[in-house]
């Protein structure tokens, strides 16, 4: 089936499967089908230049193909990865991180290591060494939800 639908479509096919891929990048956005896409669109290229050839069989053009999209999608990777680019604010969405340093007022005492502290408009859970209510501490590391706590010395 895949043999006489690639014989009767030509190198077309390939154009085809490179606009559909294309498409399916604007539908559904996340780079990747682009890759693919320039790979059918360059597997196409090859099959207008070697349609002709008698070498040039569909299990020869789905192993190019294969291939042009491994390798343009690990190029498209190395290039235009987001992963380097430096960001002006990188604790952005990290807010525990982004409270390392502060200093605050128990809330509630710290017992049995646990305890809470207020920071601007929210109440964290605290772990630390049992201090009293009122006590000055300064945050020196955050665990998920919680915030590591050492006595702010007076």
């Amino acid at each position: 089936m895949l043999d006489r639908l690639i014989g009767e479509l030509g190198p077309w096919s390939w154009w085809i499967l490179a606009l559909i891929l294309l498409g399916a990048e604007l539908a559904l956005p996340g780079v990747f089908l682009v890759w693919i896409g320039i790979a059918a669109l360059l597997t196409g290229i090859l099959s207008l230049i070697l349609w002709e050839s008698a070498g040039w069989v569909w299990q020869l053009q789905l192993v190019v193909f294969a291939l042009l999209a491994l390798t343009a999608a690990l190029v498209g990777r190395r290039y235009f990865s987001r992963s380097e680019q430096a960001s002006d604010e990188p604790l952005l969405n990290q807010r525990t991180a982004s409270l390392v340093g502060r200093t605050a007022t128990l809330h509630e005492p710290i017992t049995d290591g646990r305890g809470r502290v207020r920071l601007d408009d929210t109440y964290w859970s605290v772990m630390g060494p049992d201090m009293p209510a009122g006590s000055r501490v300064r945050i020196i590391e955050s665990r998920g939800r919680e915030l590591r706590v050492e006595r702010q010395p007076d």
